[in-house]
């Protein structure tokens, strides 16, 4: 039977009442990829049934708005079609929330140039840049936001609207607010520009919702907050007494007290996926994360829980759903026992019909495989190019990873797993094919190197690569079936996945290799050419990320002209639970490839933060060059301020022969 729809009616005067039931929800995020609505309308009933009371639609510009033509992307939801997914829900019993982001993420609109002059950024000449977020004091900021909300009140069946305002770290940027900021301060402007919101939708009939993360960074806007409004307080990994701040090195922080002292509802919010590039969520850290939000909520007597899904362009659908099916056992049968294991085998019973058994095991080898997550910058930047991973470790790592994602797709396909399922192990492997290959390639990069002059040698080196090469190209084409079946199963195929865009990159990378191997061949002195697995000379150090935050790491050329280029960059988040804590022994090789050592070259580390950088070394496989210094600590502590102090440390290198 389909829950009560009142018990997802908000109270009134903001003060949490111990004789309501929790407000149980889950979100979609649809702004990052359109799901097919046939999809979504027969899930309704089941999340229905699972207990769930409220559905949260994240669209920036998936849906079109009759107000503001020429904001909707191509495949964008008519109003037509938004409209039968919000009738879907109500029949279910589920009251639908739009957000509507009118602050930070609001890419969608100034992306579009007649709205471009709404942008907190601008350049030395006080024109707005193409991409920002929104001015909070510009003279149309109201009147768009008015447009937007209007056109979404009709889906608004829980009297409620959500209007983001997470991340917004642009604030006091622009001319106009810088001078309001020095006049009232920064906590001030922040919440004048949520009671403007507020009361914007209280003439529209809405009650106004916001994610509460800025708070963090201006606690002093609470008290001048409107009550009544609802604050949605996310964090996304495990934790054991209150949520943490990854910008402030992972510090606890309390929001549910002065929130709900202001008369504010207040909901805690884990998520169910993945974060960006991961095609599999980390089963084990979703789940943890769930339940410390439960507990959580629980302790505070909060006003809701919601599950957010984020980024989910790279997974398939029904691999997030079946975490909220396996929450719902928190609830559905609170005195059966929620390890990991018997939630996700609950999730996968639900979704998928599976049998407790067949469940089990599967749930078990999933939360297995976390144990090679596809997880971080660090990893994720193959993505993006072939010639940082000239490690000075070697691949064994990822040829043992490789082992076991074969097997376990292997018994995907013979226990006749999910179909979905299948598919997103078989991208998995595909990936770590792909880092395999990558990292032996490069690394027989300086193996032909010092063969040179011995042609026999050279000969078979270069026939080994060629095959493996010859192998891979199998592998991409296996990843594209995979990536395919990934996206089709929810997604229309009218448009391409972000995994083909990345399989796309990968066929060029591949084909760049193979012109290099037969220059080699032909001349062979071109070994000692930069090839699309490694430069001609590769800098190599060790990153260790001892007081997490949110550092990025660079290296820099200096040019003839005195200007600093950057060869590559990455940050150090890791997105693992393990890592999610103020003190860590982490640590990462990053590799770039240089032209020589004969132009200045340096280390920056920005952001917020600080690393140790140690071991640094410049090869070209034969000769070794090591920087005068051991080690050094680059960057500034995490503080707790607004706008997050973002500080610049460099170390310049003086590469030189032992």
């Amino acid at each position: 039977m389909a829950p009560d729809p009142s018990s997802a009616t908000p109270v009134r005067d903001g003060t949490p009442d111990a004789r309501r039931p929790m407000v149980r929800a889950f979100q979609w995020d649809l702004a990052r990829q359109v799901e097919r609505l046939d999809v979504l309308q027969r899930l309704l009933p089941r999340y229905a049934a699972w207990g769930y009371h409220e559905l949260y639609l994240h669209l920036e510009d998936a849906v079109h708005y009759p107000s503001l033509p020429g904001i909707a992307r191509p495949e964008a939801y008519t109003h037509q079609q938004l409209a039968r997914l919000v009738r879907t829900a109500q029949r279910a019993g589920i009251g639908v929330v739009p957000i509507v982001n009118l602050l930070g993420h609001t890419q969608y609109l100034i992306k579009h140039p007649e709205w471009r002059d709404m942008n907190e950024l601008r350049d030395a000449h006080g024109a707005p840049l193409e991409r920002g977020q929104i001015c909070p004091l510009h003279p149309r900021m109201l009147e768009v936001a008015e447009k937007l909300l209007r056109d979404m009140q009709p889906f608004c069946t829980t009297g409620k609207v959500h209007v983001g305002l997470d991340e917004s770290f642009h604030l006091g940027k622009c001319p106009r607010c810088r001078a309001e900021v020095e006049r009232i301060g920064l906590a001030a402007h922040f919440a004048g520009h949520v009671q403007r919101l507020y009361a914007l939708c209280a003439k529209l009939g809405l009650e106004l919702g916001m994610w509460a993360d800025m708070l963090y960074f201006v606690p002093e806007a609470i008290p001048l907050l409107p009550r009544g409004i609802t604050a949605y307080e996310w964090y996304y990994y495990p934790f054991a007494r209150l949520p943490r701040v990854e910008l402030f090195n992972f510090a606890e922080r309390d929001l549910a007290t002065p929130l709900q002292k202001q008369g504010i509802r207040y909901y805690g919010c884990p998520m169910n996926g993945a974060f960006r590039y991961e095609p599999l969520p980390v089963f084990g850290d979703r789940f943890d994360n769930i339940k410390s939000w439960w507990r959580r909520c629980h302790e505070v007597q909060a006003d809701g829980f919601l599950i957010t899904s984020w980024e989910a362009y790279r997974l398939a659908l029904e691999t997030t759903t079946a975490v909220d099916a396996g929450a719902a056992s928190l609830w559905l049968e609170p005195e059966q026992p929620h390890d990991n294991v018997s939630l996700l085998a609950d999730g996968w019973r639900r979704l998928a019909g599976a049998t407790p058994r067949p469940a089990r095991a599967i749930a078990r080898h999933l939360l297995q495989a976390d144990a090679h997550a596809f997880a971080g910058y660090a990893r994720w930047q193959i993505n993006d190019r072939w010639d940082t991973f000239a490690h000075t470790e070697g691949a064994s790592a990822f040829e043992k990873e490789a082992r076991f994602l074969a097997r376990l797709h292997q018994r995907a396909e013979a226990e006749d797993w999910p179909a979905s399922l299948q598919a997103s192990l078989a991208f998995r492997l595909y990936l770590a094919h792909r880092d395999v290959f990558v990292r032996q390639s490069a690394r027989q990069v300086f193996r032909l190197r010092r063969s040179a002059g011995k042609p026999a040698a050279l000969a078979v080196l270069h026939a080994h690569l060629l095959e493996q090469a010859t192998q891979f190209a199998h592998a991409i084409r296996d990843g594209r079936r995979a990536a395919r079946a990934m996206w089709r199963a929810s997604r229309s195929s009218r448009w391409q996945s972000q995994n083909e865009a990345i399989l796309r990159a990968d066929e060029a990378r591949l084909r760049e290799w193979l012109r290099w191997l037969r220059r080699v061949a032909r001349q062979p002195d071109e070994v000692w050419s930069a090839s699309p697995v490694a430069g001609r000379w590769q800098l190599q150090f060790w990153v260790h990320n001892f007081a997490p935050c949110v550092q990025r790491i660079a290296v820099e050329q200096q040019d003839a002209d005195g200007s600093w280029r950057e060869l590559a960059g990455r940050y150090t988040i890791e997105f693992r639970a393990n890592s999610a804590r103020p003190r860590l022994r982490a640590r990462t090789e990053f590799t770039v490839p240089i032209d020589g050592t004969h132009l200045p070259l340096r280390v920056i580390v920005s952001g917020v933060g600080q690393v140790l950088i140690s071991k640094i070394q410049a090869t070209n496989g034969v000769d070794v060059l090591h920087e005068a210094r051991r080690s050094a600590t680059l960057g500034a502590q995490a503080h707790a301020n607004m706008p997050p102090s973002t500080q610049e440390s460099a170390l310049m290198l003086q590469l030189g022969a032992n």
